[in-house]
């Protein structure tokens, strides 16, 4: 695959910001990436060379010569998927719980990346890096749901600015511990890593600390009782999508998600005697909205819960 470029504005909550800061907050780069490539004299602001601790102001032009592709190093494996939907140029997975996206250390394989490379051969972006092909958002492994696979590079850039534009709409099935006092509601809180625990993330309060802003809206589907413990049925919708997001939101209302292993929805009576049905966070992306980005077709797409799920869900709200 050939080199592209990546062309960014700088927006008002950008103003300031040192470059290398900058461009990871606008885009799917991480910062350390961008300040290899500003070392390497691959960004321009307004055409020319720019040092990653240039500060940037509105409306500046940040240009970004991405280097090429190397081939990806996952393997291509015969592996079931589901595939809602494909075109020319892109598809539709609704991944099953317990599959991770990508290869990443101790999952090397048996990913759904995996599983798209015996799919779709050479015909996948490779704007996601030579790990994630294609990828243009994900889901934890033990959420199960809809995610848009991009096919080639010009359709992946469409889709990410959709996704940054909040174009994307991802709306979520989740099973919560407690009942909720409203009936619905939003969580606007920044999350971050955990100031203790890296493999964890966390709101983040101090504006000293490194934290992306994250808003989720919730509403209560149904409420029930089980063994004299509450729990609630929720549609969440993401208006941004920060990692292990809505768990965090909602174990931060004091309500984590069923089986959570990670935010605590796993301390319950009832998981603990109905481990056959409590494979991971009970948390489901059912509804995927979006402009295709060639056609300008609206689309939209559902996809059942996994079994174990609709037997939880029967249970306890029955």
């Amino acid at each position: 695959m050939t080199a592209s470029k990546l062309v960014l504005t700088v927006d008002e909550k950008s103003d300031g910001l040192r470059l290398d800061a900058c461009i990871a907050s606008l885009s799917e780069l991480s910062r350390s990436a961008a300040s290899r490539l500003c070392e390497e004299g691959r960004v321009t602001v307004n055409g020319k060379t720019a040092e990653k601790k240039q500060a940037v102001r509105v409306g500046d032009t940040i240009e970004i010569d991405l280097p090429e592709v190397k081939e990806s190093e996952a393997q291509a494996e015969d592996l079931p998927i589901e595939i809602v939907y494909e075109d020319s140029d892109l598809l539709v997975v609704n991944k099953p719980q317990g599959m991770v996206v990508h290869p990443a250390p101790g999952n090397e394989a048996g990913t759904l990346v995996n599983a798209l490379l015996h799919h779709c051969g050479d015909s996948l972006s490779g704007v996601g890096g030579v790990k994630r092909p294609g990828i243009v958002h994900r889901i934890d492994k033990d959420t199960s749901g809809l995610l848009v696979v991009a096919k080639n590079d010009e359709t992946h850039k469409a889709l990410s600015e959709k996704l940054k534009g909040h174009k994307i709409n991802r709306i979520y099935t989740a099973i919560a511990v407690g009942n909720f006092k409203d009936d619905e509601g939003t969580v606007d809180a920044p999350i971050g890593r955990h100031p203790t625990d890296r493999k964890k993330m966390a709101i983040v309060k101090d504006p000293n600390r490194r934290a992306r802003n994250a808003v989720t809206h919730w509403k209560v589907l149904a409420r029930g009782t089980f063994g004299g413990q509450n729990f609630t049925l929720l549609r969440c919708e993401l208006e941004t999508g920060r990692t292990h997001q809505i768990r965090v939101h909602l174990a931060s209302l004091g309500h984590p998600i069923l089986g959570d292993p990670v935010y605590g929805g796993n301390h319950t009576k009832f998981e603990s005697t109905h481990k056959s049905l409590i494979l991971g966070q009970a948390l489901h992306a059912g509804e995927l909205h979006f402009t295709h980005p060639k056609t300008g077709k609206e689309m939209t797409f559902t996809a059942e819960p996994p079994k174990e799920f609709c037997e939880l869900e029967k249970m306890l709200f029955e």
